[in-house]
């Protein structure tokens, strides 16, 4: 066994990094594993970027992604306090947990004060969640959505007995991932309404959904919800995310904030985006309706396909097991995920390409099956 290094915290040396999907390294492989959109930015999205590389680039960008912030209070009805801008959705999640949640310090907080140093979150869910709780010493607390991966009621989470109603911090992914199950404003209102600390409702998908929940975040004063331009907006180069709710809360977050943490032509990509929104919902139609052949024609072949609300999709294929799938795909030039955690497991994590590369895995299946 390798001698730790003793100058990296104890912490670090027993942290599990998050693992993103794969980046494929051979040309001509179909990309079907980080749900990226498959379409480009808005042709004015590309112009404004490159209108702005300019001599601009020598300049700090604006610390608090003013004229961003003021685009999306205009968007979603509320004032610029309630927004902050992040480096993706993930760092203003990672800033939540730094500014709502005591580190555990190896048990020197006493077992009363254990809620303050929690971390919530439903399983299976992102990925990142633990990571994020390991990263800042804190207790977690995963429980197990219902086996068709919904949301316990609040009288099932209080009979199952493991929830915990005063976690400083609840996560919960709508519409989920991994399975792409939405859920109803209405049920999450009541999570929010029995729930004692901060609850982030993550719509990294919300735009492929049926319904959203931020209306939630303008009327409880302990809730935020996260939003993202990279799975909709076709941004994921550029890692623009940002945060609604409550007016204390983003205060709080933003002096955690590192001081120029949105870089200039993100801003301003995010900014041209909030002007073409016309040409982006049209695209959110095709994904959709790409998704809903494609999780016909899967069925047909002999796949379990669950019902998605977002721009993938969790399919459990037949014949052999999921990872072995996983291989067969890649063989066939296809990229596709596969999660070993056991909730998951026997399923495929499918994202929603173009009709035609679509099209490409079925063929690709049928050729397999």
């Amino acid at each position: 066994m390798a001698k730790k290094n003793l100058l990296i915290r104890p912490l670090v040396h027993d942290l599990h990094a998050y693992v993103p999907g794969e980046q494929p390294k051979i040309k001509g492989l179909i990309k079907l594993n980080t749900n990226e959109n498959p379409y480009p930015p808005s042709p004015k999205v590309l112009a404004a970027v490159k209108a702005a590389v300019d001599g601009r680039l020598r300049l700090y960008p604006n610390p608090t992604a003013e004229k961003l912030r003021a685009k999306l209070a205009a968007l979603h009805g509320c004032k610029p306090e309630n927004i902050i801008i992040g480096n993706g959705s993930d760092e203003v999640l990672a800033l939540a947990v730094r500014a709502f949640v005591e580190p555990n310090s190896k048990l020197k907080i006493k077992n009363s004060k254990l809620a303050q140093a929690t971390v919530q979150y439903f399983t299976p869910s992102y990925s990142l969640y633990p990571v994020l709780a390991d990263t800042h010493g804190a207790a977690k607390n995963a429980v197990p959505l219902k086996p068709d991966f919904s949301i316990p009621s609040v009288a099932e989470l209080k009979r199952g007995g493991k929830w915990n109603f005063n976690a400083a911090l609840t996560l919960v992914t709508t519409p989920n991932a991994p399975s792409g199950r939405g859920y109803k404003t209405a049920e999450l209102e009541k999570l929010c309404r029995a729930q004692k600390g901060v609850v982030i409702l993550d719509e990294a998908y919300v735009d492929f959904a049926n319904e959203n929940a931020l209306k939630l975040a303008l009327k409880f004063p302990h809730a935020l919800v996260a939003r993202t331009f990279s799975k909709a907006y076709s941004l994921c180069f550029q890692r623009v995310g940002y945060f609604v709710g409550n007016v204390e809360l983003i205060a709080a977050l933003d002096k955690m904030r590192d001081s120029y943490n949105v870089n200039g032509l993100g801003q301003i990509a995010a900014e041209a985006t909030l002007d073409d929104l016309k040409f982006y919902r049209a695209n959110f139609k095709k994904i959709i309706a790409t998704r809903e052949w494609l999780s016909r024609e899967l069925t047909k072949l002999g796949f379990r396909v669950l019902p998605s609300q977002t721009n993938f999709i969790l399919a459990k294929p037949p014949l052999f097991p999921a990872k072995e799938w996983l291989q067969k795909l890649r063989e066939q030039k296809i990229l596709v995920r596969w999660f070993s955690a056991p909730d998951v497991n026997e399923y495929l994590r499918i994202t929603i390409g173009t009709a035609a590369e679509a099209a490409a895995l079925v063929k690709a299946v049928r050729r397999i099956a």
